[in-house]
């Protein structure tokens, strides 16, 4: 059964255990009045009707029924339905303790493929005489091939239907008899996708697009990105953008190329990870929500300028820049002071507003001017005035953000406005236009998204409605699907506010949680595109708009990725086979033949074979001759095997004579504990004998292989192998060595056996190798014998005189990747292959060969996991690099980072002085430098101001004079250290230090200095450095304006994106933002009040000074 005992069941149920409060409402009705027992027992569900049928069942017998029987079919809505019944039960319970009924979808195998059908129904039980007497329980479902039956397991309690219940005279089940009967309603479904469980849904099929994949909160971003994808003169304009030598990790623009591709070609869910690389975010920045407008603004920004000097200049401008103009106009006298500015889009009030019509005739409200209140018109003295804004043209793609969030000044806190506010389908914006517009064309728009915000201001989802072009359906794009909507859900459901009417259901009533969640759903940003400028603006896209080099560029890695699948699918078939020959052997530095599962160091490169298991070893090993240009004759193959010791050696060379041998049973029969098959090249020095004879020895000779440490170059590498005489002398090898290496015959030589890791033995010359226990595989490791004085000096040098050390240096070695801790002081990066066993002196000599530089001034920090500095390392001679490392639970990796700093100073003399950094903010309050400094703690700050002065160019005519400050916590103002403080007593804050401006230090006494902060939207999102301003009496803040652009250094364009407020802390007010008339002076500026700079943060600073929230940057 489709339906047993699950959650959905249960709540059902729930309602079929209390029949009887269905009925207590309202007048009685019966079961024969179908109309009026639908209405009572079936809540409106909003949806339109296809067909409407009532069919009764009349069953007698009861008790003699079968277990499970079936009603007569009947047509509803064009499909065939009957009722299912199980008159003892259908779940787990004890039978005969609940009647079990479903709607069931007759004959769903011969129903076309796909289909489905969205039904609600009302299943009835009733007396036969008394059709007022009956249980009811309701529902709806699509019913699907998966789900073709649906309906109440625990329908009712067999008992209480067979005696008269408190509110009924008769029983329902009366003289073993009763009515079954079921309330169909099959309900239109426009979209297709009504009640849809989602489960095998293909966007792609479905409605022509796909998704984008969220990345943990990154659901703000995927409505804006789908919103300008489906803005097809935005794509194009970015497909403009020359990339074909970009990388996409570092290129926004050309990462946005790969995501608009990937949703024109994928037939799955786009990922956007490497977009968000490419605005140099990390994973963390992926999980914090931002503000849409904001991340829209920063990203056209960027692509600006990246469209500069291209095909797609101008294009944002052309699609979304608009212009306004801001007036005092005098009522009595010709006078007007107005200023126009372009905008991108324009934020609307909701609170207060009825519909969108409200939300502009609001913005472009008239103020006036009047009593003390009057305006200062230059010429004219003070003057009844009108002060507004107009439009003085709207671009092709209009965006509106509706203010949803806003301050509440009784709570103090931001809230969001959930209010009903209306927005239609068309708007004809020429009202809101100046006198002076050009009306040659229409301003009629067309709604072509909608951005919606579901949830409360510290969390929610963001999805986007778009109607792609005039032909295509709505279609709700939320994260990795997209489905088709109604035009009720892309409007009604969007408005915000309470239910039409205020009016709920009883389903409504039953399901308060659900409705006050969708309270909270309301559109946040809207999207209209003019009438006249759909055609082009949303023009068919072809395959001539996608650049060449893209496709060609996708295609390949789509191919690659395809190969890689395939690769990964096929695994199982396959094994890898890695093959030492003599040549890796000479190159490999370590212990064996190769180094495999080192966990000090990298396994060995070597040559590698992807083999079909099933492949015959002759075929293989013919493949292994012919990639190394042998005849087949020529080689042999040894496997090597794990021995119990730890090592990896070559224990036997394979069989060639066996028949029906494959790689998979040599892997497993000769190298069983290995997930690869390791194998040793033997190349024959004679080929004309058969292989398995190839030995030039007889079955008592041993195959050992030889490595020589070489004291003059501190190495130890391989030479080759050689065959001896199980029962000959280990000195006899000497000769054979003098021979290969080229060396005197009188040479004396050492020979040392490499048992495993920490047991190096020397051997004795006069002991046959089979005493000696020498068998196939083994290492036999050389030296020429030094005098004891040499070893002695080799030694006091720090170098290794014998193979045993020099094999205990590679059982603790590990290689240290060394990074400058401040990259804008050094560049260098490097690796060097220490011993474990080093201590903190010998390491720093080391490093110091290595930078060329003295090893007493620098200074060592360890690092965490994640690769950034942890802590500074304590110049100790004890502490060991093993001790350094601290390998953790979390980062068992021995090869590990350490950060170094050149200092200018020994480190000795650091513990007597204070470091400090100082972020230097120069005149015009922009971060310029971090400056180092190292300052006997006994100094004053003022000696500080004094290093800074010589360190920095000051102004060529300004003070000449330092300030040294810190951050209030919530970011809006200096603190000023007086100068007298000891530099050993200041805690460890960030610390800044700026030029004090000539006009600061020449202010008048009327003048007044305030402080001048930076934020985005709200005050609490702080960004940048605060600074000091001279404000002067009488002084229009048009002008004050261009003394604060002159002390800043801001061009005239990013001037223009700048709004001014004041910002009162005392009296929790909203910020009352300033226009070019107002004279701040003539505020009453309390301690705490400031002055706020509202603009988008292009540093990434924010919140780190009483902020909570970080802003948005794109780097690439």
């Amino acid at each position: 059964m489709a339906m047993t005992d699950t959650q959905p069941m249960e709540i059902l149920d729930d309602k079929a255990q209390s029949p009887s409060t269905i009925m207590d409402v309202d007048e009685p009705v019966t079961v024969h009045d179908h109309e009026a027992f639908a209405t009572k027992n079936m809540p409106e569900l909003g949806h339109d009707v296809e067909d409407f049928k009532v069919f009764t069942w009349r069953l007698t017998k009861w008790k003699s029924l079968e277990k499970k029987i079936t009603g007569p079919e009947f047509d509803c809505g064009g499909h065939r339905w009957r009722i299912l019944l199980f008159p003892t039960g259908n779940s787990n319970a004890p039978p005969n303790e609940s009647v079990s009924i479903y709607l069931d979808y007759a004959d769903p195998k011969t129903a076309a493929e796909g289909w489905h059908a969205c039904a609600q129904f009302a299943l009835v039980m009733s007396n036969i005489h008394d059709p007022g007497t009956y249980v009811v329980s309701h529902a709806h479902h699509r019913f699907v091939a998966e789900e073709c039956d649906w309906g109440f397991t625990r329908f009712h309690d067999l008992r209480k239907l067979y005696n008269a219940q408190e509110t009924q005279k008769r029983p329902i089940i009366e003289d073993e008899s009763a009515d079954v009967t079921v309330f169909v309603r099959v309900l239109k479904d426009p979209t297709g996708v009504l009640w849809h469980n989602f489960a095998n849904y293909d966007s792609k099929k479905e409605t022509g697009y796909v998704g984008l994949k969220n990345q943990g909160a990154t659901c703000y971003m995927n409505s804006l990105l789908q919103s300008l994808f489906c803005t097809r003169y935005f794509r194009r304009a970015v497909y403009q953008i020359p990339t074909e030598d970009d990388v996409p990790h570092e290129s926004v623009a050309l990462a946005l190329q790969r995501v608009f591709y990937h949703l024109q070609t994928s037939d799955a869910p786009v990922g956007t990870t490497e977009l968000t690389r490419s605005f140099g975010w990390k994973s963390l920045d992926s999980f914090m929500q931002h503000d849409v407008q904001e991340f829209n603004r920063v990203l056209q920004d960027k692509l600006e300028i990246k469209m500069k000097g291209t095909a797609a200049e101008g294009a944002i401008n052309k699609l979304f820049v608009g212009k306004m103009k801001s007036y005092i106009k005098c009522v009595n006298v010709e006078y007007e002071s107005a200023r126009t500015e372009e905008f991108y889009d324009v934020q609307l009030n909701v609170k207060g507003m009825k519909n969108l019509q409200e939300s502009f005739r609001d913005y472009i409200a008239v103020e006036t001017l009047e009593g003390e209140n009057k305006y200062q018109a230059e010429g004219f003295g003070l003057q009844d005035a009108k002060k507004g804004v107009i439009f003085q043209s709207f671009p092709p793609v209009l965006h509106l953000q509706l203010k949803r969030f806003e301050y509440d000044i009784q709570r103090d806190a931001m809230v969001k406005i959930n209010d009903r506010h209306e927005f239609p389908f068309e708007i004809d914006l020429a009202e809101f236009l100046d006198e002076s517009a050009d009306r040659s064309q229409s301003y009629l728009y067309k709604l072509h998204g909608v951005l919606v915000h579901s949830g409360d201001l510290h969390g929610g989802h963001y999805f986007a409605l778009i109607k792609p072009d005039r032909e295509t359906r709505w279609l709700k794009y939320d994260d990795d699907r997209v489905t088709p909507v109604t035009d009720k859900e892309v409007l009604e459901e969007n408005y915000g506010g309470e239910i039409m009417n205020g009016v709920l259901s009883q389903v409504q009533q039953r399901n308060q949680a659900r409705n006050a969640v969708k309270r909270f759903t309301n559109a946040y940003m809207l999207v209209y595109i003019r009438d006249s400028a759909i055609d082009e603006v949303l023009a068919p896209f072809t395959e001539m708009d996608t650049p060449p080099h893209l496709k060609r560029r996708l295609e390949e890695e789509r191919l690659a990725q395809e190969a890689k699948k395939r690769e990964r699918d096929e695994q199982h078939l396959f094994l890898t086979a890695k093959v030492i020959t003599d040549e890796t052997f000479q190159q490999h530095q370590g212990f064996d033949l190769a180094s495999f599962d080192e966990k000090n160091w990298p396994p060995s490169e070597l040559p590698t074979f992807r083999v079909l298991k099933t492949e015959s070893y002759l075929q293989f090993k013919s493949r292994v001759a012919q990639h190394f240009h042998y005849k087949e004759t020529q080689i042999r193959l040894w496997v090597l095997v794990n021995r119990q010791n730890k090592t990896v050696r070559p224990d036997t060379h394979i069989p060639e004579s066996e028949q029906g041998l494959n790689v998979e049973l040599v892997r497993n029969n000769m190298a069983a504990r290995q997930s690869d098959l390791r194998l040793y090249l033997d190349v024959i020095d004679n080929p004309t004998e058969s292989v398995d004879s190839a030995r030039p020895l007889d079955n008592n000779s041993i195959m050992i292989f030889l490595k020589h440490f070489s004291v003059n170059e501190q190495t130890l590498k391989g030479v080759g192998k050689v065959y001896v005489q199980r029962n000959s002398k280990v000195g006899d090898l000497v000769s054979t060595i003098n021979m290969k290496m080229g060396w005197a015959s009188t040479t004396p030589i050492r020979l040392f056996e490499e048992i495993k890791p920490g047991m190096i033995e020397l051997m004795k010359p006069k002991m046959t190798f089979a005493q000696s226990e020498i068998q196939d595989g083994d290492i036999i490791c050389f030296q020429v014998e030094l005098p004891e004085k040499e070893s002695h000096d080799l030694e006091s040098q720090g170098l290794y005189s014998s193979p045993v050390h020099y094999y205990d240096f590679l059982q603790n070695r590990v290689m240290i990747f060394f990074k400058p801790k401040f990259e804008d002081l050094d560049k260098e990066e490097f690796e060097l292959i220490l011993s474990k066993k080093m201590n903190y002196e010998m390491m720093s000599q080391k490093v110091a060969d290595a930078l060329k530089h003295e090893s007493i001034k620098l200074r060592f920090t360890t690092s965490n996991a994640n690769g950034t500095p942890k802590s500074i390392l304590k110049r100790s001679l004890n502490q060991t690099i093993s001790d350094i490392m601290q390998p953790t639970a979390y980062n068992t990796s021995p090869s590990t980072i350490i950060f170094y700093e050149r200092l200018e100073v020994s480190i000795v003399e650091l513990e007597t002085k204070r470091s400090l950094k100082i972020i230097w903010t120069g005149i015009h309050n922009k971060e310029e430098v971090t400056l180092p400094f190292l300052l006997p703690k006994t100094s004053m700050v003022h000696d500080l101001a004094d290093q800074i002065a010589h360190q920095v160019t000051l102004s060529p005519h300004g003070s000449g004079k330092v300030r040294v400050f810190e951050i209030s916590k919530d970011g809006r103002r200096q603190k000023e250290f007086t100068g007298t403080e000891m530099l050993g007593n200041l805690s460890d804050v960030e610390m800044y230090a700026e030029e004090i401006p000539l006009d600061e230090l020449n202010a008048s006494e009327a003048d007044k200095i305030i402080d001048v902060f930076h934020f985005t939207k709200e005050p609490s999102r702080t960004h940048g450095v605060p600074f000091r301003f001279v404000v002067r009496p009488d002084e229009k803040f048009s002008d004050t304006k261009k003394r604060l652009q002159a002390r800043m250094g801001v061009p005239d364009s990013n001037m223009t994106k700048y709004r001014f407020a004041l910002v009162q802390m005392a009296q929790f007010k909203q910020p009352t933002y300033i226009a070019d008339d107002d004279v701040v002076y003539d505020h009453k500026w309390l301690p705490e009040d400031v002055l706020g700079l509202d603009h988008i943060d292009k540093t990434g600073r924010a919140g780190r000074t009483g902020g909570n929230e970080r802003a948005i940057v794109i780097k690439g």
